[in-house]
């Protein structure tokens, strides 16, 4: 019986479990080791053991939210795991498993997962995924094949300018990053936090300015529940934070046309009060020959779509 290992690397736990014909196995998980290489790899060691549980297995993925580039698994940038940044990860970690390993983005083989539905068959050739965390990251599949790019660095939309003025005397590029008017910057968590924030100081009366006044964390899920609750002034910044999102799914389909744009992360369990008014911003910023066809829609797999993606990176690696 095949197996495979699927590791998920993000900044503050690494997960592991078994994919077999069975289905998935039980996640293993660890606090990331975020400075030293040498101990980060044996974390994956040991988790990949744990998930192995004791059974043989054919190969590894490991997704990490790095630019990667895939014939190495080296990670070139990373946002916040220093210990992975220069590690050949893919000759580090054969070694020392003995097994085939394959190393990609994070966003990436959770963008390959959602491609494919609860029996791990792939339904869809043609996607796009943003994943609405802390940031924004992004993955892209392209007739049934995962797309890096030129150098592994396909994917990261959460850069992509959305909100850029163009005039004369605007200054040029920051050098820092995320950009201002790049989507990350607007659609991201931190972006609904600063909104949560400057609503409680700008409007004391609001329902986020009240909880603050009595000390309560002001932040984006702070936003989403007095939003559910049917709060006016949250539901507005909601909105505003949705209508991001919307202008960054929009030039998803406009340069991709996919079947399907996926949202993942975080910032999809604010479910239909994020999707519903960024599918309809996005629709009208959507070429009209193009708009109605792609399906807009939360991540069927949900947090563990990285797991479950990692391992069927390694599944199809392999196989191919």
């Amino acid at each position: 019986m095949s197996a495979f290992i699927g590791v998920d690397v993000g900044g503050t736990k690494v997960a592991t479990a078994r994919l077999d014909e069975g289905g998935m196995g039980a996640q293993y998980r660890q606090p990331t080791v975020l400075t030293d290489t040498g101990r980060l790899v044996d974390e994956f060691v040991d988790l990949i053991g744990q998930a192995a549980e004791g059974r043989s297995y054919d190969a590894v993925g490991v997704g990490v939210p790095s630019i990667v580039r895939f014939a190495t698994g080296e990670a070139v940038s990373t946002a916040n795991i220093p210990s992975l940044v220069g590690a050949p990860l893919r000759d580090v970690l054969s070694e020392r498993l003995g097994v085939p390993v394959f190393v990609d983005n994070d966003a990436t083989v959770a963008a390959w997962a959602e491609a494919h539905d609860q029996e791990f068959k792939l339904v869809c050739r043609n996607l796009v995924m943003i994943t609405v965390g802390t940031g924004i990251g992004g993955g892209i599949v392209i007739n049934g094949h995962i797309f890096r790019g030129a150098s592994g660095g396909a994917g990261e939309i959460g850069h992509a300018l959305v909100g850029v003025a163009t005039e004369p005397d605007i200054p040029f590029s920051t050098g820092t990053f995320p950009e201002p008017g790049s989507l990350e910057a607007l659609a991201a968590g931190r972006a609904l936090d600063r909104l949560a924030s400057a609503q409680a100081k700008g409007q004391p009366d609001s329902a986020l300015g009240r909880a603050a006044a009595v000390g309560e964390r002001v932040d984006g899920q702070a936003a989403t529940a007095a939003a559910t609750a049917g709060d006016p002034d949250a539901q507005a910044i909601v909105r505003r934070w949705a209508h991001a999102l919307g202008i960054g799914i929009a030039n998803a389909i406009n340069t991709f046309d996919p079947e399907e744009v996926v949202i993942g992360g975080g910032g999809a369990a604010a479910g239909e009060l994020l999707l519903e008014p960024a599918k309809e911003i996005a629709d009208g910023y959507v070429l009209p020959g193009l708009r109605g066809l792609a399906r807009v829609r939360r991540a069927r797999f949900g947090p563990e779509a990285g797991v479950i993606g990692a391992a069927l990176l390694a599944r199809d690696e392999l196989r191919r």
